[in-house]
């Protein structure tokens, strides 16, 4: 439903999180050798393995504690802001001009 609502007010920031990118290397181990994936669809798959590994602090659900395959996805850093998580992943799809 937000979706649907952020599609009808703003089509064309939806479509930059929808279009499918080339991943590098190290994002497409994480991502399970999928060679393209959209920025959308590569920010829920890092929430959903913070999720099945229980990597966020118990004391504040605020702060992601990486482990080692999500380190390489998160520029090495071994604790994240939620708040972050989306500006670090938009790090790794470079905005492409449109021709």
């Amino acid at each position: 439903m937000v979706l649907r609502r952020a599609v009808a007010e703003c089509p064309k920031k939806v479509a930059g999180l929808v279009d499918l990118v080339n991943l590098p290397t190290a994002l497409r181990e994480f991502a399970g050798c999928r060679s393209q994936m959209s920025h959308l669809s590569f920010f829920l798959r890092v929430w959903s393995h913070i999720k099945e590994h229980n990597l966020q602090d118990p004391t504040n659900k605020n702060i992601v504690n990486c482990d080692e395959k999500l380190k390489t996805v998160l520029l090495g850093r071994s604790q994240v802001q939620l708040f972050e998580l989306p500006m670090i992943v938009k790090l790794h799809f470079p905005k492409v001009p449109r021709s």
